[in-house]
C-alpha cells in the first residue's frame, strides 16, 4: 500500500482519527496537507511528518467556509501541482441532548462542519481530480449514521448524510479512476468523547461485540487500505471499524 509520490489532504489532521490517519499515510511515502481551525496543533503533526522524513504543509482553514475550502484546495495544487487523496475528518459531535432540548442552532452547528464541510471539500478537490483521472476520496462517517444514537440526533443524521454523500458520488466519477467510500467507526478513543456525556458513551459500548472502544490506529488502517491502489476496485463502500457492532 505505497502511497509514494501521492498527495493527501486531511482535515481535521491536529488531532485524533486525523493525525493518525496523516502520520500512517506519510508513513507509507504521502506528502501530507494538514487542514486544522488550529494552525499551533497542525504544525506539531507537521513536524512529527516531517521526523518521518516526508513533506507536510499546515493551512488554517474551516471546512464549513466554502471559501476558505477553496483556499485550501487552490493553495495545495500551487504547492505540490496534484491533489491524489482526500480524508474528510474534520467533525464534531453537537451538544448532546434529547429533542425536545434541542434548537435550531445545535443542528446547524453540527451539519455546517459534519456534511456541509464534506461537501464543500469534495466538491473542491473533484474537477483537479476528474483532469488527472485519478483519485481517492475517503470520508470519516460513524456507526452513529447508521444505527443512529439516542442524545446526538445531528450528529447521527450528519453522519447518515456522509454515507450517502459517499455512495452518490461514487457513481458519478467511476469513469475517472475516482474512489470514493467512507468508514463508520464506533466508539474511538479520541478527543471527541470530552464532548459526549458519559452515561451516552457508555451506552455505545454496550452495543459493541468486542467489549471496548476502538483505538485510532485501527481506523487509520483502513483509510490506508482505502487511499491505496490495493482499493482499486472498491469505491461507493462504507467501511465499519465497529467491533463488530453492525454488519451491514
Amino acid at each position: 500500500m505505497d502511497l509514494t509520490d501521492k498527495v493527501a489532504i486531511v482535515t481535521g489532521a491536529g488531532q485524533g482519527i486525523g493525525r493518525a490517519v496523516a502520520l500512517r499515510l506519510a508513513a507509507a511515502g504521502a506528502t501530507i496537507v494538514i487542514v486544522e481551525l488550529n494552525r499551533q496543533v497542525g504544525e506539531t503533526v507537521a513536524n512529527e511528518i516531517e521526523e518521518l522524513g516526508r513533506k507536510a504543509l499546515v493551512i488554517e482553514a474551516n471546512v464549513s467556509k466554502l471559501d476558505q475550502v477553496q483556499r485550501m484546495a487552490q493553495q495545495t495544487l500551487e504547492t505540490f501541482d496534484q491533489i491524489d487523496i482526500l480524508v474528510n475528518n474534520a467533525g464534531i459531535a453537537g451538544r448532546t441532548a434529547t429533542l425536545p432540548d434541542l434548537d435550531e442552532s445545535d443542528w446547524d452547528a453540527v451539519m455546517d462542519v459534519n456534511l456541509k464541510g464534506v461537501f464543500f471539500c469534495c466538491k473542491a478537490v473533484i474537477n483537479p481530480m476528474i483532469e488527472r483521472r485519478y483519485g481517492k476520496i475517503i470520508s470519516v462517517a460513524s456507526i452513529a449514521g447508521k444505527e443512529g444514537t439516542p442524545t446526538l440526533i445531528p450528529y447521527s443524521a450528519s453522519k447518515a448524510g456522509v454515507i450517502c454523500l459517499t455512495k452518490a458520488l461514487a457513481k458519478e466519477v467511476t469513469e475517472y479512476r475516482i474512489n470514493v467510500n467512507c468508514v463508520s467507526p464506533a466508539v474511538i478513543e479520541t478527543p471527541i468523547l470530552e464532548q459526549v456525556a458519559p452515561a451516552t458513551i457508555a451506552y455505545m459500548v454496550s452495543k459493541i461485540p468486542l467489549g471496548r472502544v476502538g483505538k485510532l490506529e485501527e481506523v487509520a488502517a483502513v483509510v490506508h487500505f482505502l487511499a491505496s491502489d490495493d482499493a482499486s476496485f472498491v469505491t461507493g463502500q462504507c467501511y465499519d471499524v465497529s467491533g463488530g457492532r453492525a454488519t451491514y
